[in-house]
């Protein structure tokens, strides 16, 4: 959205905005509680009400009632006997969710999720597949360690094509009750129920000769979302070296609108567009 209205906005900016959003609503896949448990409180209501007191909505923008947000809201309390919505001022955490990680393993960034997570550090020597299918089948069966760094690469937006979420294997692993054993980085992407140490939109991705694609099984590799760090113990020549002997990888779609995609689209980064964007504009072709 930034793209196309010609605003400068990339994915850390992204975690930015995390780093200043109170995490206040204790719900699954990282809390405790449901949606019904929200409706029962109150709904979507008491949590604007909570965003609301906080400073974190203006309550003077018009809405489709014919009324402002604050309007709204009139009459519309945060229940005081419910562990369900957090005040802004006594949040469950004073940070969002979410984490960026930047390092030699992601130059471009990536996103680690961290709600419900206690440890929030990892390091492991990488097991690499080039398709989720094949990480799928290792963890089917059970033919990992504790302690390894599952690497899935080409899901990025070129590699997919697409950057399809990275959902079965992080499930599977978390059912064999390995999902805080093990951690998983990717340069395709996750869904907000994903579980266990995480780590998507790695960028470059591997498709472009990113680090992500020159790693090799048992390079050990360190996350640190404390620090905000994803990086592999391997020496800058190294790297170098590894990405001259590097060769593309061809996928399976040759043709049609996903090849088409493929060749335009952008990294993850900058949200994996697939053109210049507004402020490259000289008309508005839209104009009557």
């Amino acid at each position: 959205m930034a793209h196309e209205a010609g605003i400068d906005f990339d994915i850390f900016d992204v975690a930015d905005v995390f780093k200043d959003t109170p995490y206040i609503a204790d719900l699954k896949p990282g809390g405790q509680y449901v949606a019904k448990d929200l409706f029962e409180i109150g709904g979507v209501p008491v949590l604007m009400r909570a965003l609301l007191d906080g400073g974190y909505l203006d309550g003077e923008c018009m809405t489709v009632t014919g009324k402002t947000v604050g309007e709204n809201l009139e009459g519309v309390i945060v229940p005081g006997d419910q562990k369900i919505i957090y005040s802004t001022a006594n949040p469950i955490t004073k940070t969002g969710g979410v984490v960026g990680l930047k390092g030699n393993l992601a130059p471009e960034g990536a996103i680690v999720k961290v709600a419900g997570m206690e440890d929030l550090t990892f390091k492991g020597p990488a097991r690499c597949f080039d398709c989720e299918e094949d990480a799928f089948a290792c963890v089917e069966q059970e033919a990992y360690k504790e302690g390894d760094v599952f690497v899935i690469r080409y899901e990025g937006p070129k590699g997919g094509p697409g950057m399809r979420e990275m959902l079965s294997t992080t499930a599977a692993l978390y059912g064999q009750g390995m999902g805080d054993k093990v951690a998983l980085i990717t340069d395709g992407r996750f869904s907000g129920a994903t579980r266990g140490f995480c780590v998507g939109h790695v960028g470059p991705e591997a498709a472009v000769s990113g680090p992500i694609g020159l790693l090799k099984d048992g390079d050990m590799i360190s996350i640190d979302a404390f620090k905000g760090s994803l990086d592999v113990d391997l020496s800058d020549e190294e790297l170098e070296d590894r990405r001259q002997k590097w060769k593309p990888r061809k996928t399976d779609y040759q043709s049609g609108a996903l090849w088409r995609y493929a060749q335009t689209v952008g990294s993850a980064c900058y949200g994996a567009v697939t053109h210049p964007g507004a402020k490259a504009e000289t008309h508005i072709y839209a104009d009557i």
